[in-house]
């Protein structure tokens, strides 16, 4: 369902009127980890600054969803369950190639990404045997393309930052609204 009310909202993005591009924008969007076992559909909200049309510096917030983990004992039964959920924040300097199509923005994007994870493990019992949390800040980087018509615009882009036993590569898909 999510699914066709971005591509609904995309179509209708391609299809406004032609505007100039604003100095701010703001986005959200639903994406795909390709390669970590997470529950979920993983989601952002980003917001951006691109004083001149070549580079913007950009703000993001990724929910991965959780992933969940089985322990078993020497016999083969369950000593319990480890519930993790993952979440980042970035910040990037982003490149946009001049390329002389209108409408469209090929870009990538390097810079850091601070990411945690809260993860509770749970006794088959119902007992909580602890909770734990880690966080650290990592190198990110990403790739993507922009259609643009006026002050709304779908991205299409690839994000990959590294977390312990993780390590996702997130894919994309987001609505862009330029302020001004």
């Amino acid at each position: 369902m999510r699914t066709m009310l971005l591509t609904i909202v995309l179509l209708f993005g391609v299809a406004a009127a032609q505007a100039d591009d604003g100095l701010f924008y703001v986005g959200a969007g639903v994406g795909k980890d390709t390669h970590s076992d997470f529950n979920g559909t993983p989601w952002k909200v980003l917001a951006g600054f691109r004083p001149i049309s070549q580079f913007a510096v950009e703000a993001n917030y990724i929910d991965l969803g959780t992933q969940t983990t089985q322990c078993f004992d020497n016999d083969g039964g369950s000593c319990g369950t480890t519930y993790t959920q993952y979440k980042a924040f970035g910040a990037y300097a982003v490149g946009f190639a001049p390329i002389p199509v209108p409408y469209l923005d090929v870009f990538g994007k390097l810079g850091v990404q601070r990411w945690s994870s809260n993860a509770d493990t749970i006794q088959p019992n119902g007992f909580n045997l602890g909770s734990f949390f880690q966080h650290a800040s990592e190198f990110a980087w990403g790739i993507g393309a922009q259609l643009h018509a006026g002050n709304i615009g779908g991205r299409l882009e690839y994000e990959g930052f590294h977390v312990p036993s993780a390590s996702p590569n997130v894919i994309s898909l987001s609505v862009i609204l330029s302020l001004f």
